[in-house]
């Protein structure tokens, strides 16, 4: 039922496996931050939350970076449709 709503109003829906870490650009961000934690000493909890803080807002920075990781998963992100917005 839901399926047949969606293609009325204009929406593709892709099946995607259940789990698949290749397409999911988030699984890639995770892989860098842990890289870039590895080698780091952290002596409390508060420390590592810091540390992770701060790292992920170098990578919001990092649009390239953002882009390659999105780029790997080789999905188009093109919309399908050219949306217009009506006069009321």
């Amino acid at each position: 039922m839901a399926a047949g709503w969606m293609r009325l109003s204009g929406l593709t829906v892709y099946q995607l496996p259940p789990y698949a870490h290749e397409l999911n650009p988030v699984e890639l961000v995770w892989s860098h931050l842990k890289r870039s934690l590895a080698n780091l000493a952290k002596r409390d909890i508060s420390q590592l939350t810091a540390l992770v803080k701060t790292r992920l807002k170098r990578m919001q920075y990092r649009p390239a970076l953002l882009g390659g990781f999105l780029a790997s998963t080789r999905l188009d992100f093109t919309p399908s449709c050219n949306p217009t917005i009506k006069d009321r």
